[in-house]
């Protein structure tokens, strides 16, 4: 298949965006050159070109937070790249999920993920609720009840969902739904099933 013809500037660089395949949302802005495309095709790890050090890095070659390659997309020019990836930790060397965490107005509004992306975000707090339980945390008294308690968890919250739908209001439906959501996640968390997994395979389906 032949390759959408690319517009690299005078330095023969094209920018790069990234975004994260499941949530969403946007991690970083990086540059690539044409061997820089070629090996992150080749490989699936994204790599880019440093123009710092004038010389091509794989994401997370140092630190480990490589970037595994979904789909790559050229805009309406050609003058700009979006790669979607899965990202094995946090994406900023500063920690941060994504290198968009400033404020550049200073208006104080925190930086919401997409909705499907809080999604991933609370898997994540789960995963921590699980790893280090604290004092008094709902979360934590669910997993030290154990995997059937929270499996019967899910079975009450899908059973009140229902009816919910069935002869409930619209604001009810859509607090027992959040509550099925989260004991969901709880569960998926509990088999050590990871959110991704479950929204992949609902993405495959969809595909066929």
């Amino acid at each position: 298949m032949m390759m959408p013809m690319l517009k690299f500037d005078e330095r023969g660089l094209i920018p790069a965006v990234v975004q994260d395949a499941v949530s969403g949302r946007v991690l970083m802005l990086g540059w690539m050159n044409s061997e820089s495309l070629r090996l992150t095709r080749e490989t699936g790890d994204v790599t880019f070109f440093s123009r710092s050090r004038n010389q091509l890095w794989r994401k997370g070659e140092t630190s480990g937070h490589v970037l595994k390659l979904r789909e790559l997309r050229l805009d309406c020019d050609g003058d700009a790249i979006l790669i979607r990836a899965d990202p094995k930790g946090p994406t900023c060397h500063t920690g941060n999920e994504s290198c968009f965490f400033t404020d550049i107005d200073q208006t104080g509004i925190s930086f919401a993920p997409p909705a499907a992306g809080f999604l991933d975000e609370l898997d994540g707090v789960i995963a921590a609720r699980q790893a280090n339980p604290p004092e008094g945390s709902y979360t934590a008294s669910l997993f030290k009840k154990g995997r059937h308690k929270i499996a019967q968890k899910v079975g009450e919250e899908g059973l009140e969902t229902a009816m919910a739908g069935v002869a409930q209001t619209d604001d009810r439906l859509i607090d027992e739904s959040a509550d099925l959501l989260f004991h969901l996640l709880v569960l998926l968390r509990e088999r050590s099933v990871a959110l991704r997994t479950v929204l992949t395979r609902l993405r495959e389906r969809h595909q066929k």
